[in-house]
């Protein structure tokens, strides 16, 4: 699975227990799971404030993004001489249980941005994309008893669809191919980790040309489409019009 132009491997969804209810293993267990397996770094993108989240909804603001922070903080601490990047995302759901990969933002957006969870997604996208981040959907087609599957993807507000999610049934992510062929965005690539000793681990990313060492490198190298995804085991094209 590798390719001499597209050598960094980066997992670009990923849960711990600090921040996501569904989440099993702390920030260090994940980081040093991708590190053994050669990734060179990873995005946390703990559940935002409507989703599966681990932090406590009755907290101020300030105490509540924190918390969601914290997680990279303590990653990005545990990687420090190890030249493994550490990053930092959320997957935000705005409702009916369809939810966005966002990148390239950080604690100084979400302070910026009080109640943003309660934004459509035309404007949540607008302050995200103002911010120079950058918007994938998770998993658009997956179907679950919590997801409204009457409620289709809303492209014209994102940037990529996951197009490969490691716990998504193979229809469920060819169905997003074919999304994503059709509105002419890139795909992406996500293990949907919770816990360290997932099978998502190498099995599911993207293949950069080089390092991203932070949110706002990353969002500009999706942004210029010029990477990879693992799809299946395998190294393909972000591009599938």
């Amino acid at each position: 699975m590798k390719d001499e132009k597209y050598p960094y491997l980066y997992e670009t969804h990923c849960h711990t227990c600090w921040g996501s209810g569904c989440g099993v293993s702390t920030p260090y267990e994940m980081a040093g799971a991708y590190y053994e397996a050669g990734y060179a770094g990873m995005v946390f993108t703990d559940h935002f404030l409507l989703g599966n989240s681990a932090v406590p909804k009755e907290w101020p603001w300030r105490e509540k993004m924190e918390r969601y922070y914290s997680v990279y903080l303590a990653a990005r601490e545990w990687a420090q001489g190890k030249d493994f990047d550490v990053l930092f995302g959320i997957e935000h759901n705005y409702g009916h249980g369809k939810e966005v990969l966002t990148y390239g933002i950080d604690l100084d957006f979400l302070l910026s941005n009080p109640d943003i969870h309660l934004l459509p997604l035309s404007e949540y996208s607008r302050l995200v994309h103002q911010w120079g981040g950058f918007i994938s959907m998770a998993h658009p087609f997956r179907d679950r008893d919590y997801i409204d599957m009457d409620v289709g993807p809303e492209p014209e507000y994102l940037d990529a669809l996951e197009v490969y999610n490691y716990h998504n049934y193979p229809e469920e992510n060819e169905r997003a191919v074919e999304l994503a062929r059709a509105a002419g965005l890139p795909g992406t690539s996500g293990g949907d980790v919770h816990i360290y000793t997932d099978g998502g681990i190498k099995n599911a990313g993207i293949a950069l040309p080089r390092r991203a060492r932070t949110g706002k490198e990353l969002a500009d190298i999706l942004r210029s489409r010029d990477y990879r995804i693992i799809y299946n085991g395998e190294l393909i094209d972000c591009n599938f019009s």
